[in-house]
């Protein structure tokens, strides 16, 4: 059973009475015709190969109001790509392919490069921003959502949850962020908002004080969920990241770019799991090691534009901080699964928080050695302005791929 308690500083709709999924998508036909709407999914191709996006695509396959789907894929060859012609070709409504690895985006990709315009690193970010490109050039399409591709137990009342509030004409949302419980088998997921982001931000507020930015990030209820929405406009002038930091990106330029009443956070879930991530703590160039890195320092960078100074004393205080934080969270998160009876290993809880910390400790300190680190791929409406035409170039780039290899 959802609350009603509206914490923080953003709007928080929540799930008080569990509509049906056929009476959500009624409305949502309704709105259809203001406001037409498109879904984003990047895709790897090996997830065309695993049950969970083969669930997304049959649950997509009845939605009644979305009038484009667009896939982004990645990591495909000529054979994989013309696999995932067919794989697709069973929803109902419109379908677009981008094949990222294909010559025709490739030859866009590195005419991008020639103007230095292009994504430095192949990732979700990237494939999220070609995407978004995409929409913004082949589409009419007013309210958009995006959510990832390997949902294990998504239901299609997921997306409507997700996008009713910037496709509903009578709300003046220009971004809407999902949140969810995370918990599946028995077991409290989500690491890494549970015991980094959150901790982190609390910390950043006792060295910062209470910034705005830190009040808005703390508001919302899962900061690192793949799933938003978002209105046409928003993908103009929207910078983000390419590496694991994109999700906090997406928040830091939507506090950038709007005032917070234009901003809600939505409940699209009653359960929700997905591809776990393995800690690697061992390796701090992949899985949870990485990203807890590649996090921080995008909320250093985002910090340092509000005029916060860092030093080395500072990430020193900050990580005992955090460290002390984090283990107070350890122990509520600890009782919170006893009273629902899911199982919590406090062990991995703490190592853990020891890894985090210690990354945190590595963000500082890459952040102080590459000041002039740009890891964002630059908005769309400066690459029009320097490449008038890469719209129709996308678009054609598009059709050229479904026509020589369907």
């Amino acid at each position: 059973m959802a609350d009603f308690h509206q914490n923080g500083i953003i709007t928080t709709l929540h799930n008080l009475s569990n509509r049906t999924v056929d009476d959500l998508e009624n409305e949502l036909v309704g709105f259809r015709q203001e406001r037409p709407m498109a879904v984003i999914l990047p895709s790897l191709f090996s997830e065309l190969e695993g049950p969970a996006l083969k669930n997304i695509i049959e649950q997509l396959s009845f939605v009644p109001y979305l009038d484009e789907i667009i896939i982004g894929l990645d990591r495909a060859n000529e054979q994989e790509y013309r696999f995932a012609l067919q794989f697709f070709s069973k929803l109902s409504q419109k379908t677009s392919i981008l094949w990222n690895d294909g010559p025709a985006m490739q030859a866009i990709h590195k005419k991008l490069d020639k103007h230095g315009l292009a994504p430095k690193q192949a990732g979700k970010g990237r494939n999220v921003w070609y995407c978004m490109g995409y929409v913004l050039a082949g589409t009419k399409a007013e309210a958009i959502a995006l959510h990832d591709c390997d949902i294990t137990t998504y239901e299609r009342d997921l997306l409507a949850r997700l996008i009713y509030p910037v496709a509903n004409p009578n709300f003046n949302y220009e971004f809407c962020k999902g949140y969810y419980a995370r918990t599946a088998d028995g077991k409290l997921n989500g690491r890494v908002s549970r015991l980094l982001v959150s901790p982190l931000i609390r910390a950043l507020k006792k060295i910062c004080g209470e910034l705005d930015y830190l009040q808005y990030m703390s508001s919302f209820r899962y900061p690192l969920a793949g799933e938003f929405s978002f209105r046409r406009d928003v993908l103009n002038d929207i910078r983000i990241p390419s590496d694991w930091g994109l999700e906090i990106g997406v928040l830091s330029e939507m506090h950038r770019n709007y005032s917070l009443n234009r901003l809600c956070q939505v409940d699209i879930a009653n359960t929700y799991d997905h591809k776990h991530q393995d800690l690697s703590a061992e390796n701090d160039q992949s899985g949870l090691s990485k990203m807890s890195i590649d996090i921080a320092k995008s909320l250093f960078r985002k910090l340092a534009t509000q005029g916060v100074t860092f030093n080395n004393e500072n990430f020193r205080t900050l990580k005992a901080t955090y460290f002390r934080i984090a283990l107070d969270h350890i122990d509520a998160y600890h009782n919170d699964a006893a009273i629902n009876k899911l199982s919590f290993d406090i062990h991995n809880e703490e190592k853990a928080v020891e890894l985090f910390a210690e990354n945190i400790m590595k963000a500082g300190e890459m952040f102080l050695e590459k000041p002039m680190e740009t890891p964002f791929i630059p908005a769309w409406n400066r690459v029009q302005s320097a490449i008038p035409n890469i719209f129709d170039e996308i678009c054609h780039a598009v059709e050229h791929d479904r026509a020589k290899y369907s």
